[in-house]
């Protein structure tokens, strides 16, 4: 049996307004992934922006009616898993993308979700 860090998820309701997904909204449309060091990024930043891009898609679709952690961390996994294969620094960026937003949800901790894929 292959281990699934998600089942290290405590779940726990979120508080979600129509604020949250404005939130979300505006952090869909702005400019992502930037602040990657480095000299010709643009093929890179293109990827982690697709990938982040899709899990904001999938979030502001579905967590009003799905307002919990749980819910959002299985929503995280597969772009974690997506971005396994790219170098430290866009995991590292990926990863601080990711903490932003669970800022924007009220979501302390991944409870070792992060850690586990970046």
């Amino acid at each position: 049996m292959t281990y699934d860090p998600i089942s290290e998820v405590i779940d726990e309701p979120l508080s979600v307004s129509p604020e949250t997904i404005l939130k979300l909204e505006i952090l869909r449309a702005s400019e992502k992934f930037i602040e990657l060091p480095g000299t010709d990024t643009a093929e890179e930043q293109a990827r982690l922006a697709h990938v982040f891009n899709a899990l904001l898609d999938r979030l502001i679709a579905g967590l009003s009616t799905n307002p919990n952690k749980l819910w959002v961390m299985s929503q995280f996994q597969p772009s974690l898993e997506a971005v396994q294969m790219e170098d430290t620094e866009g995991r590292d960026h990926f990863g601080i993308h990711l903490e932003r937003l669970m800022d924007i949800l009220g979501i302390e901790s991944s409870d070792g979700l992060l850690g586990f894929y970046l």
